[in-house]
């Protein structure tokens, strides 16, 4: 099961998502977390923080849990 965050856009980028999610703290933070830690994006690696995210993606970051992005309501 996998936790899901809402956003109010078509999309949202990988750093903004880590924030949104709690994983991090700041936007800092975000470029030494995805060198330290695996991040899969639909079942692929994924180290670019400015990778766009829509609705219906998943991100496994095995470490943390799993996120589903979806429409805010």
């Amino acid at each position: 099961m996998s936790e899901r965050i809402e956003i109010s856009t078509e999309y949202i980028p990988l750093g903004k998502f880590l924030k949104l999610s709690n994983v991090v703290e700041s936007g800092g933070m975000v470029k030494i977390f995805l060198d330290e830690f695996e991040v899969y994006v639909n079942g692929e690696r994924e180290q670019r923080r400015g990778r766009k995210l829509y609705l219906g993606d998943v991100v496994n970051i095995p470490a943390f849990g799993a996120y589903e992005v979806v429409r805010e309501e």
